[in-house]
């Protein structure tokens, strides 16, 4: 019997990376995870991604830790307070103060680093350019990019075995990642998607995450089984 192709999944625990994983997963590849423990305000997001791994059926889950507090510059790293909205009509075009700087890069360079140890040709990330909140390394444009750096700057991408950058959300909206979540069967009360949790179990229903999260589900029509406090 043929091994499968291997990938690299980049998961966060939040309701994107989910369903990448499980896309991957559908698209029978032999997936190997990778979660990157930053400092983050939202911690709760990595025993998330434990729970989904462990539904994904990975054969590595890889738990990195590094502190870009000792940078800080983003309310999820730095005492900055984390906005809070009523509706999505309120999320502005400009990068918001939850943008992490050149967070996307930092994960997709670790990633990197797995795949071509692991002998993995594709990275799957959750990146979504339509509800994005502004961030911009979420747009195509820099996923190409990066896709391009990646076989400019390791030994497997210099030859015939060139790495992908795989994307499969990047234009979805939040109501279509959801869908096909159901679709594939995702249990969504194993993801983990607010940036500021008042505390364990429940989410603050006001930040970007939450309120994209909970449009994407109406509009989808399916019920979202987290816990909010408003």
């Amino acid at each position: 019997m043929q091994e499968p192709k291997r990938a690299i999944v980049l998961l966060s625990g939040g309701l994107d990376s989910a369903v990448t994983g499980a896309i991957a997963r559908h698209e029978n590849y032999a997936l190997y995870a990778l979660t990157l423990d930053y400092g983050q305000r939202h911690a709760a997001e990595i025993a998330a991604s434990r729970r989904v791994a462990s539904w994904l059926g990975v054969r590595e889950h890889v738990v990195q830790q590094f502190d870009l507090r000792v940078f800080g510059g983003s309310a999820l790293t730095a005492e900055i307070e984390v906005p809070k909205r009523n509706s999505a009509s309120e999320i502005g075009p400009e990068p918001p103060i939850t943008y992490v700087p050149a967070r996307n890069t930092i994960f997709l360079s670790f990633a990197l680093a797995f795949a071509e140890v692991r002998g993995a040709r594709d990275i799957f990330l959750g990146v979504n350019a339509v509800d994005f909140s502004g961030y911009p390394d979420c747009r195509p444009e820099f996923i190409e990019a990066f896709e391009r750096l990646a076989n400019l700057a390791t030994k497997l991408g210099t030859t015939s075995q060139r790495f992908s950058i795989r994307a499969p959300l990047l234009h979805s909206s939040k109501a279509d990642i959801v869908r096909e979540g159901a679709r594939l069967g995702l249990n969504f009360g194993l993801t983990h998607s607010c940036y500021d949790p008042p505390e364990e179990g429940l989410s603050c229903g006001r930040c970007d995450s939450c309120i994209l999260r909970r449009e994407g589900f109406r509009a989808a029509g399916i019920h979202d089984p987290l816990r909010y406090v408003s």
